[in-house]
């Protein structure tokens, strides 16, 4: 049964992969992902506001905030409350090269390209197999376009591309008017892969303190509908690999984003949730369901119910839309 997958150029035992978590934040905690089976590892993020309070540097892409960045880094967390310091997430990429037989992704949050550059450099010094850019920009501001929104994922990715030689993939919200003509740029732009989505987390409101407060919510099954739609729509029409992340939670979604074209598929949540040997129950289901399907590869289960062979995507879409609407039955 052959299990084994490329991503970026990586040639991985299989296609689960721990996403960017704080699971990571521990050597020990990444063997054991390692030990149960995960065959490649996303470090948690460096975030760019890390960089910007270690270097002072800021860019003209900071002034897209509808709010000024002063007031904004007025709500910035303690530096103490980071797990680690810029220089020391470096050296904690290095302490899991020397610990683990399996690809270290490092991972840069942000917007601009301020700092990023340099420290993507040293990410890749540090001995880090490839940069997972995690893009996290919420337009808040109404004066500017959807155009130039897109120019800062592609301006960041061809300069960080254009100074460092390891694989790179972006990271990306569902957010464009176009996502496909979008996920093209990024292609031509030289993303190695494609990772989608990233959760844009909601805030609430404290109504005693009338305060806004954070609110983290672990993914459920069902957001894993929206990767799976795009990358079975994706697959065939661009030469990056995609990874897919949100609501993975079981073999059986493994398998379902396999076919829609995924290279990878990325887990955190359930991992969170159930523990770090949730991944060899999913690789144990995932070769189950191969033997009884009869399928030897995952190569020959890759893309086989995307919309590669639909002549016409858009239209297949419309069409499930309505058969859907109509299929519901109420008992009202």
């Amino acid at each position: 049964m052959d299990l084994t997958t490329t991503y970026m150029g990586l040639k991985l035992k299989n296609p689960i992969v721990p996403s960017a978590s704080p699971l990571s934040q521990s050597v020990d905690t990444v063997k054991a992902m390692e030990d149960a089976g995960a065959a490649a590892v996303v470090v948690y993020s460096l975030f760019e506001e890390q960089i910007i309070h270690e270097s002072g540097e800021l860019d003209h892409y900071l002034s897209y905030h509808a709010e000024s960045y002063a007031e904004a880094l007025s709500y910035f967390p303690e530096p103490d409350s980071f797990y680690l310091t810029p220089y020391q997430y470096l050296d904690h990429i290095a302490n899991l090269k020397k610990a683990v037989n399996i690809p270290v992704i490092g991972s840069l949050n942000g917007v601009s390209k301020g700092g990023w550059i340099q420290y993507a450099k040293n990410i890749e010094q540090a001995g880090a197999d490839a940069l997972e850019l995690n893009i996290y920009y919420v337009a808040t501001n109404p004066d500017v376009p959807g155009s130039e929104i897109e120019n800062i994922y592609l301006d960041t990715l061809k300069a960080v591309k254009s100074h460092i030689k390891i694989p790179v993939a972006v990271k990306l919200s569902p957010y464009f008017s176009s996502m496909a003509n979008m996920a093209k740029k990024l292609d031509e732009a030289g993303a190695d892969a494609l990772v989608l989505f990233n959760r844009f987390y909601q805030p609430d409101f404290d109504l005693e303190k009338l305060e806004v407060v954070p609110n983290l919510v672990l993914s459920t099954n069902w957001e894993m509908r929206l990767p799976l739609r795009w990358i079975s729509i994706l697959y065939g029409n661009i030469k990056a690999n995609m990874a897919a992340t949100s609501g993975i939670h079981s073999h059986e979604d493994v398998i379902k984003v396999i076919m829609a074209g995924a290279d990878v598929a990325m887990v955190c949540s359930e991992l969170l949730m159930n523990g770090i040997g949730r991944i060899k129950d999913m690789l144990n289901g995932l070769q189950r369901w191969m033997e009884e399907n009869e399928y030897d590869s995952i190569k020959t289960m890759k893309g086989s119910m995307s919309q590669k062979s639909v002549a016409e995507p858009a239209a297949f879409e419309r069409a499930n839309y309505m058969k859907m609407l109509q299929s519901y039955k109420t008992h009202i």
